[in-house]
């Protein structure tokens, strides 16, 4: 009871700060989730790198549950910049959204498991059975998806067996293998490593075997193209403190996570174990290494998925030449 409390307690205080921005004309909003895989959003924001190289604006910062929200918002301009995973800003982009990848936060940090009494040992064992992802047609929705097209299995979507459950907020999965109430979840860490460590939850897939689990990047860096031309100089500010994390991340990993798990104290008044950090780190590289022919690849998945209607054609999304040269200069 008391670890459904504080589960409980988390979700209301996501649900509050996802809802909080800044009303500022002047402000720069930057957008992330509370991942691991979001650490350099996370350490940006929290040793203040984004504030030192943003001078003279008013930098805010929003977190979100999920890709769609960030997307809404981004959309809407409440945010400007920020972090968020390729499934939603491809999405986005093939729907004829405004929005350009600048970089790469990260890869891998997806993992397939299943509740311990699911009767889920491989993935040809999820007919019949039920899982839940952060998104409809998000990156880990899809990167599970096609690997169960291959074994011969489809969801309920498309006529099949398997029941997907969308729009789950990571920290709600919890609650939802505590209860039973799902079979098994594709999800971003530390959240996937907490549901094998804390409630005895069984690795179904290990990251680096999830299809492109090794190169597609599970966090890109994002704006739209009418900020990036009108402000190319905040951008670039945006990205020197990206390079400056990123940078922190791999030179200050023991530091790195008990800032991350001080962010999520301030969430849910909840650490998390500190093994379920550090095995989750092992589970994804943070980096500004941006594989383009891995968000092609994983574009045409969801195509044979059908969670799009047309061959997807990504020219134009990925412009990396701003974070290249940033990169270079140093």
């Amino acid at each position: 009871m008391k670890k459904l409390l504080s589960v409980t307690l988390f979700i209301l205080a996501v649900a509050i700060l996802a809802a909080c921005g800044s009303d500022k004309s002047n402000s720069v909003s930057i957008g992330y989730f509370p991942n691991l895989d979001h650490a350099a959003g996370i350490i940006g924001k929290e040793k203040g790198f984004f504030e030192e190289e943003l001078e003279g604006k008013d930098v805010a910062f929003t977190n979100f549950p999920n890709g769609n929200d960030f997307i809404d918002a981004l959309d809407s301009g409440s945010i400007q910049l920020g972090y968020v995973g390729p499934g939603p800003a491809i999405n986005y982009f093939l729907a004829g959204g405004d929005i350009v990848v600048l970089g790469a936060a990260a890869n891998g940090a997806t993992l397939i498991v299943a509740r311990e009494d699911a009767g889920i040992e491989t993935l040809e064992d999820f007919a019949g059975k039920s899982f839940c992802t952060p998104g409809n047609g998000c990156t880990h929705n899809v990167q599970l998806e096609i690997m169960l097209q291959d074994m011969g299995l489809t969801t309920t979507r498309r006529g099949g067996t398997v029941d997907h459950q969308p729009r789950v907020n990571p920290a709600n999965m919890m609650i939802m293998f505590e209860q039973g109430e799902i079979d098994a979840a594709a999800a971003p860490e530390p959240w996937g490593t907490y549901l094998v460590e804390e409630l005895g939850a069984k690795v179904i897939t290990e990251w680096n075997d999830v299809f492109l689990g090794e190169t597609l990047p599970s966090v890109v860096v994002v704006t739209t193209p009418q900020f990036l031309n009108e402000n190319p100089e905040a951008v670039d500010q945006f990205l020197r403190a990206h390079k400056r994390a990123v940078e922190y991340t791999q030179e200050h990993t023991e530091d790195t996570l008990a800032t991350i798990n001080d962010s999520l104290y301030e969430l849910s008044q909840t650490r998390l174990p500190e093994s379920v950090l550090e095995n989750a780190w092992d589970r994804m590289v943070v980096t500004t290494e941006t594989h383009a022919d891995a968000l092609q690849a994983w574009a045409t998945a969801s195509y044979e998925l059908n969670f799009i209607d047309n061959e997807p054609n990504l020219d134009g999304f990925v412009d990396t030449s701003r974070l290249d040269k940033i990169l270079a200069d140093n």
